[in-house]
């Protein structure tokens, strides 16, 4: 059994988006598809004493790009995002275990564009804090041709895949018939309930980059990840 997902690659994403990849054996980011403005593909949420706040990725207006080909060219994003994120969590109890390797991420590197930001970081947090074991691969290998839902149809054939694990967003578009037709077992993500952890600042709130878990839970984050089995 070889179990894929497919998902376009967003800024440090919450812990559902890690719970998916947790689940699979390779992840596809699909990031040669339109970029959509004020979407999760450039910013996510942080959590500090004055609640919740975006750190927003400058990508500029134009929307008629794929997101693999937004560049990055506004100068000093970076450094404020990490002074806001140390500011956010400085006091959280794994915050020093991350904050260097963290910090060279922000300061340490340019990042040319939105998709290597997004996948390096992705990549990372997933293999290396979480010791997760998925498989990751880019879209743009696979040399595909189609478009919509026949597309990811292609792009499971091209990976082996003999299950899908989709987001529950694409129920209204995918054709479970076709992919029956294709071989290939089509299931449904489920995305909580999660349990809560110990947060700074309540409120407690779910809806937060993963790096708030991380900040707060350190080794045990991969318990406040998995939650409900997938709908098959």
């Amino acid at each position: 059994m070889k179990r894929v997902a497919i998902l376009q690659s967003n800024y440090i994403p919450w812990k559902g988006y890690f719970d998916l990849i947790s689940r699979v054996d390779l992840f596809v980011f699909h990031d040669d598809l339109q970029y959509t403005k004020q979407d999760w593909r450039n910013r996510n949420r942080i959590k500090g004493p004055g609640g919740t706040r975006w750190l927003t990725v400058p990508c500029g207006a134009d929307e008629s790009r794929r997101i693999c080909d937004v560049e990055l060219s506004e100068p000093g994003w970076q450094a404020a995002h990490w002074r806001r994120i140390v500011a956010s969590y400085r006091r959280a109890p794994f915050f020093a275990n991350f904050a260097p390797e963290l910090e060279g991420f922000y300061l340490g590197r340019q990042w040319r564009t939105l998709s290597e930001l997004n996948q390096f970081l992705i990549t990372h947090i997933a293999r290396e804090w979480l010791q997760l074991g998925a498989e990751f691969r880019d879209s743009r290998e696979f040399d595909l041709t189609e478009r919509k839902a026949e597309r990811v149809l292609q792009l499971l054939g091209r990976t082996g895949a003999t299950h899908y694990l989709s987001g529950p967003a694409a129920k209204a578009y995918l054709d479970e018939a076709s992919f029956a037709r294709a071989g290939t077992a089509l299931e449904w993500m489920t995305y909580g309930p999660y349990l809560e952890y110990p947060q700074l600042y309540p409120p407690f709130e779910h809806e937060v980059t993963v790096l708030d878990l991380l900040f707060h839970t350190g080794p045990d984050a991969r318990r406040y990840i998995n939650a409900e089995p997938i709908e098959r």
